[in-house]
């Protein structure tokens, strides 16, 4: 049987802002699964060598086409860059995180690889993950030759366990899929050379099914909403952290044992349940997404308001695939 081959990401990395190229990517994955394999952890300085042999096999090209892909890929991630949001846990205040992907970048005609450094605020993203990360089979995006259908199978598997995203507004998405200002201004050119291409791969590709809406706000189109089916020969789950000393919050567990979430499963959670009408809609003390963020995440560290949120607790179903809440008995 072939080994399955694991791509892991903290989810901050999966919703970020870029632009790369397949090859570029296909670099980075290369060297998740490299740094994997070789059961450690990348420590900053320390370099990762790709051989152009795993590229060829991992992606089927020709030898030659492998090593000049990744050659050109060098220099692509070497001037790239990326960005995210995160709600710093002391203020509760949203900051905005710029970082560059490696910190050098090399290549060896002679032995037919690169090396990579990745940059010091990477590596966290990409190893050493806790709760807040999503995984996928490598080989679901290893067909795929548009990098906006790679980073849009990335942003939808993130929500692998409801089957759909929520809505992201078209600027959010645009930042999110990579694609360039001075591109595909036109909806109906950004509709069909960006999210229909994508679609049509992820569909014809991958181990999903995938449709979008549209949202609109008057007569423009503000936003999208994906939803997606996992097909039939791939419904086993992956990428559901489960940790042994814990046991299911769904099953078997009684009110008296349920206890309060950590500080990053509350953070996860209450990004969801903030949106929930039913729970938030009567706070008149927030009146913001941030404040009612805040509260929520705060409540979630109690076991009374796990107990009291647990229906739709349910129904979030780990999209963020943390670690199941610790429950002792």
């Amino acid at each position: 049987m072939t080994k399955k081959q694991i791509v892991s990401k903290d989810n901050d990395l999966m919703g970020a802002s870029y632009s790369l190229g397949v090859a570029e990517q296909r670099l980075i994955f290369l060297a998740i699964i490299e740094a994997r394999e070789q059961n450690k952890l990348i420590n900053v300085g320390k370099p990762l060598r790709l051989y152009a042999k795993s590229y060829e096999q991992q992606f089927s090209v020709e030898k030659h086409t492998a090593y000049e892909a990744m050659k050109r890929a060098v220099n692509g991630l070497y001037e790239a860059g990326f960005s995210y949001d995160k709600i710093e846990e002391a203020s509760g205040k949203n900051i905005h995180y710029k970082s560059r992907w490696v910190e050098k970048i090399a290549y060896a005609d002679e032995l037919g690889c690169v090396e990579l450094t990745f940059a010091s605020d990477v590596i966290p993203l990409i190893t050493r993950l806790d709760s807040c990360y999503t995984e996928y089979e490598l080989r679901q995006v290893s067909s795929l030759q548009s990098e906006y259908a790679i980073r849009l199978y990335e942003l939808m598997i993130r929500w692998r366990s409801v089957g759909k995203t929520n809505k992201i507004m078209i600027g959010d998405l645009r930042s999110m899929l990579g694609v360039e200002p001075s591109k595909y201004k036109q909806m109906n050119n950004f509709k069909a050379k960006v999210l229909d291409h994508a679609i049509k791969q992820i569909n014809d590709h991958t181990d999903i099914t995938a449709t979008y809406e549209q949202h609109k706000q008057g007569r423009q189109i503000a936003g999208f909403t994906f939803r997606f089916k996992i097909k039939e020969k791939d419904t086993k789950p992956l990428g559901t952290v489960r940790d042994p000393h814990a046991i299911d919050w769904v099953n078997g567990v009684t009110d008296e044992e349920v206890k309060g979430m950590t500080p990053a499963q509350a953070d996860k959670y209450a990004e969801l349940l903030h949106q929930e009408p039913s729970i938030v809609g009567n706070w008149s003390d927030c009146d913001s997404y941030f404040k009612a963020k805040m509260k929520l995440k705060k409540q979630l560290q109690e076991p009374r308001y796990v107990r009291e949120y647990m229906s739709h607790l349910l129904n979030c179903s780990d999209p963020f695939n943390p670690k199941l809440i610790g429950l002792q008995k």
